[in-house]
């Protein structure tokens, strides 16, 4: 289960990757993309068959950003998330968000068994300030739930 220490920890990282922002503009990722840009994250897109995504440059992968990040944010099915995780460890990236339906167990043991800081099962727009209002009630709906890191 991830900690609130993990997700500050993550979060304190300015300058992030995102893998699993698509070309059309319509994913989730290409929310959280547009949504952590505005929160003045600076946000290096990767995709494997795009040159550009949201109107900016993206990488071929992880091993191709422009310059060193603090951490892979990866909005991708499950299936993809250990490919993306073993990237991340090759280009020295230690930190990685695995958005709600990336998980897997295999990505997870890798991270953990390489010493990465993983946050799994938790949505970064809830978290990453300022906290859009719809966020904030799915945050405030976790805690009532019991669900939120502590």
């Amino acid at each position: 289960m991830t900690d609130r220490q993990a997700i500050d920890d993550f979060l304190a990282e300015r300058t992030l990757a995102l893998v699993g922002a698509s070309r059309g503009g319509k994913k989730f990722g290409n929310n959280a993309y547009r949504e952590l840009v505005a929160k003045g994250y600076r946000v290096f897109a990767v995709h494997p068959e795009a040159t550009e995504i949201e109107g900016r440059p993206c990488a071929p992968d992880l091993g191709r950003l422009p310059e060193p990040v603090g951490g892979v944010v990866v909005v991708v099915p499950p299936t993809q998330t250990e490919k993306v995780v073993r990237e991340a460890l090759a280009a020295g990236i230690k930190k990685v968000w695995m958005q709600q339906g990336s998980e897997s167990p295999e990505a997870v043991r890798f991270c953990e068994a390489n010493g990465m800081i993983v946050v799994r099962n938790q949505c970064i727009l809830m978290f990453a300030e300022p906290t859009a209002a719809f966020h904030r009630v799915h945050r405030w709906l976790w805690g009532v739930l019991g669900k939120l890191p502590r």
